[in-house]
């Protein structure tokens, strides 16, 4: 039968102006079609098209200026003189760039600079002797572009190609990323050994003794009861930092900044400051703030506003010591604990000062005006971030940026315990963060690169099986143009900064490093496009970083996934995501076991989707029924059905991998309460695979029905925000946790001898 296709319609556009339109698309890299979930093609309306052509070209916002764009856009070919990005692999014998230049050119010069700035490499040439590729006439000049092919193989790293003679006034340089064949794998995954690790939210986190919600004490304990029990790694939520002046904005995975931490999972009173601080000491032991967090520990849902209340008074009071105590009148250390924060701040950089900065002014135009919710709405001599409005209230409030500074300090050095802690209970891999697919419109990393994100634009997913109306996460995406424009300057810094506390480091949306769905603004998910990106030049970087921060890389791969970026991932050795719910047959049946690939992380859900336990009752499909997300109610009733027979056919293949007795099956079949032993054989069955890594989701242990986040609803449904059942002390006791890691350390044993760093 043949394949249906959706065409959109095409409205007023004629056949020649339609022409014109995909061909500007084609130099900006806008996908005009796509094939969606379910295989169907897709042609996207041009209303949809234009508006986001409008994103790289404003002048191209109406059908009638099309022609004008076109010639525009042809025009930027030729004013380029050098390509900004050159990424190749190590001990490539042959590499090329391309060159722009008047057909009169002869002598040119190039020569290439290590990251110290020292040159390594050089050479003066005839541009006549280069290949030509392509020649046209502008202005009555004629112009080449020429391709410049060195044979010149180099170790891993940056590099900086500059060409004199270019017909510039100055001489044009590009970035070189030199790019290790493979991304970094500690040593307890080499050689097909595998390990197991536990995912957890950690502000779901429990205990006698946090603020409310989970903190980085909470998860030096967790490391501590999970490391006793044979987990490898710890797997996190986003710790990306947040809105400071609005807690409720709970998403991790709508950050104010990727670059620096959420200081709500600061745990107060192991910050050093508190044991000499009497003020602060004394304000939280007294009683009305011993009964707030009685009250923030006791509820189901993390009250943010609260937590964020309580921590930040008491920061205030630690800072205000910390000064006192630790620097001079003129910011200077006076001893070795100052020094070791003006280090930090130095170590930080342009980044770390632009979102202290950020924050510091955020605070005030929203204590003034509370419908103030990011820099678009500052006044506009603010909304520059280099401007010198900013520069003047930087010198007038540096005491406020300053404390910002501080806090930062304060978690990252809380974190990098948590890391040590994984180091020194034996924990062969460590911490696992994530790294979301972009930041919020109205945060600091926003406002440090107004010009490198597309303004109105928003990142999404169009209809699945999943989300039948398709998903906008209100994200603005990275311009691809921008990003090469800049030398991936932004990129790099992103990777580095989480890299640097990580063990492993989840990619989300790893498809966003060839292409990522944009949805025009103001329209529905169903009305997107896939935008491309440079595939091998952001691999390449993400490669060189996993191995300069000895991190590896995992990318979350669901969805439909192009063979391209499937192959490239593999070559790179970047792990797949495998999830239990995902990896089915042409039949139906889930996948077994053997099949699944080494180079992988197998889990059964995400926070996106639902809990095993919630799957197991079809709770998510009632959930999602009553908030409205099904665009017609027979699609309930068909997933429901299909649910009750996928139940059937997990449990036939939890059997035939000898996991259940027969009995054990018949039993399960006709409750819709998750019994145990499925809970253990359903773990133990993706324990048994080849994959390098297995994941425990805290809550599928926990038997929680509930999704940790439901897309499509902000309002609707409290994502974010609630709290695991039981408290570290209770979890470390808890029988079906115990009998998990006992089984899984059983398939997935650490050799006698705990392997150190290099070891082979």
């Amino acid at each position: 039968m043949a394949e249906p296709v959706f065409v959109a319609d095409s409205g007023n556009w004629d056949e020649a102006r339609l022409g014109t339109l995909h061909r500007l698309c084609a130099h900006h890299g806008i996908a005009t079609h796509y094939h969606d979930a379910w295989g169907q093609y897709r042609q996207v309306a041009p209303d949809s098209l234009l508006a986001l052509l409008s994103e790289f070209d404003p002048a191209a916002a109406t059908s009638e200026a099309l022609d004008a764009a076109l010639a525009r856009a042809d025009a930027s070919r030729w004013n380029a003189p050098l390509s900004p990005v050159v990424a190749l692999q190590e001990d490539d014998p042959r590499w090329s760039v391309v060159l722009c230049l008047p057909t009169d050119t002869t002598a040119l010069h190039w020569q290439l600079r290590d990251e110290s700035g020292q040159p390594c490499h050089g050479e003066t040439l005839d541009a006549q002797t280069l290949p030509l590729l392509e020649e046209a006439t502008r202005a009555g000049v004629v112009w080449q572009r020429r391709q410049l092919t060195l044979e010149l193989p180099l170790a891993p790293g940056y590099y900086e190609l500059q060409v004199d003679g270019l017909d510039c006034d100055a001489p044009q340089h590009a970035l070189v990323v030199c790019a290790p064949r493979r991304c970094y794998r500690p040593p307890a995954l080499r050689d097909g050994r595998r390990v197991w690790g536990l995912a957890v939210q950690l502000y779901t986190l429990r205990s006698e003794h946090n603020w409310g919600m989970g903190d980085f004490g909470d998860l030096a304990d967790l490391v501590r009861t999970m490391a006793l029990r044979g987990s490898d790694l710890i797997g996190l939520n986003p710790l990306h930092a947040l809105f400071t002046h609005n807690p409720a904005h709970a998403s991790p995975y709508s950050p104010s900044s990727r670059r620096v931490l959420n200081v709500l999972y600061i745990d107060v009173p192991a910050v050093a400051e508190f044991s000499t601080c009497e003020a602060a000491r004394t304000h939280v032991a007294s009683e009305p703030f011993q009964q707030r967090l009685a009250r923030l520990r006791q509820i189901r849902l993390v009250d943010y506003s609260g937590v964020a209340a309580a921590k930040l008074e008491v920061l205030a009071l630690l800072y205000a010591h910390f000064v006192r105590q630790h620097l001079g009148t003129d910011g200077s250390a006076r001893d070795a604990h100052a020094q070791d924060f003006l280090d930090f701040v130095a170590q930080g950089g342009a980044a770390l000062q632009a979102h202290a900065r950020f924050e510091a002014i955020q605070a005030r135009q929203h204590a003034r005006d509370a419908q103030v919710w990011g820099w678009p709405a500052w006044p506009t001599a603010l909304r520059d971030p280099a401007g010198q409005a900013v520069a003047q209230f930087a010198r007038e409030h540096a005491d406020e940026v300053r404390f910002h500074l501080y806090l930062q300090w304060i978690a990252a050095h809380q974190l990098a315990q948590v890391r040590s802690a994984c180091l020194a209970h034996g924990m062969r891999v460590g911490l696992y963060l994530d790294l979301a697919v972009s930041v919020d419109r109205g945060g600091s990393d926003a406002w440090g690169a107004q010009d490198c994100l597309a303004t109105a634009a928003s990142v999404g997913a169009p209809p699945d099986e999943f989300n039948p109306n398709g998903q906008g996460w209100g994200l603005p995406p990275l311009r691809p143009d921008r990003l090469r424009q800049q030398r991936y300057r932004l990129f790099i810094d992103t990777l580095r900064s989480v890299m640097r506390s990580a063990d492993a480091l989840r990619i989300d949306h790893v498809m966003g490093l060839m292409r990522l769905y944009w949805i025009p603004g103001g329209a529905s998910a169903r009305d997107g496009a896939y935008v491309h990106y440079a595939l091998h030049e952001m691999l390449a970087i993400v490669a060189l970083e996993s191995q300069r921060n000895r991190c590896m890389v995992i990318g979350e791969d669901l969805g439909t996934v192009p063979d391209e970026v499937r192959a490239a991932l593999t070559q790179m050795d970047v792990l797949s995501y495998r999830l239990l719910y995902f990896e089915r047959s042409v039949d139906g049946g889930f996948v077994a076991p053997e099949r699944y690939p080494a180079a992988a992380l197998a889990a059964v859900s995400t926070h996106d989707l639902a809990t095993l336990a919630g799957w197991w009752s079809s709770h998510d499909l009632e959930q999602r029924l009553r908030l409205g997300l099904y665009p017609q109610e027979v699609l309930f009733e068909r997933q429901l059905l299909e649910r009750a027979e996928q139940r059937v056919r997990l449990l036939l293949a939890l059997r035939h991998a000898g996991l259940l007795s027969a009995q054990a099956v018949a039993a399960a079949a006709g409750s819709t309460q998750l019994p145990p032993e499925v809970l253990l054989a359903v773990h133990a069955y993706l324990a048994s695979t080849p994959a390098a890594v297995s994941m425990v989701q805290l809550e599928d242990v926990l038997s929680v029905r509930d999704q940790i986040n439901m897309p499509a609803t902000v309002h609707t449904h409290p994502n974010w925000q609630r709290m695991l059942p039981l408290t570290l002390r209770e979890l470390a006791q808890h029988e079906a946790l115990n009998a998990l890691a006992q089984r899984l350390s059983a398939i997935r044993p650490r050799p006698a001898l705990p392997l150190g760093p290099g070891a082979a």
